[in-house]
């Protein structure tokens, strides 16, 4: 896979999708790849956004034992209730016991916003826990 209309070089590129894949800091990759800063980070932006909208287009059904949770991320104070709530990115995730995990930024945990996105991803018949 290659970014197109990137300046770099394919080697370069390879260099560092490998270190992403590492999990390597953008701060770590530039160096080793020898390359400014920003292109790392604008190189690694546009491979979470290929990742994310590839995850998103994938219609894939779970079904057997699933596991439903959301989590809230970001903001400054802790808790997730009335005020502590401000500020946080509610993310809603599924998980199939032993398998795969798909994710979902909502905008809130109600049941309006939530339960369509269990009937078009949990096969009927799963076992469901909350």
């Amino acid at each position: 896979m290659y970014v197109k209309h990137c300046k770099l070089r394919n080697n370069k590129q390879l260099e560092l999708m490998k270190y992403f894949v590492a999990g390597t800091t953008v701060r770590t990759a530039t160096d080793l790849v020898e390359i400014h800063r920003n292109t790392a980070v604008r190189f690694f932006h546009d491979l979470r956004v290929k990742i994310a909208q590839a995850q998103q287009n994938r219609s894939e059904q779970f079904g057997g034992k699933i596991e439903l949770d959301e989590s809230y991320f970001g903001g400054v104070r802790k808790g997730r209730r009335g005020r502590g709530a401000a500020g946080k990115v509610a993310v809603f995730g599924i998980l199939k016991r032993g398998g795969k995990v798909y994710t979902q930024i909502v905008l809130d945990a109600k049941t309006d916003t939530l339960m369509p996105i269990i009937r078009n991803r949990i096969k009927p018949d799963s076992v469901v826990y909350t």
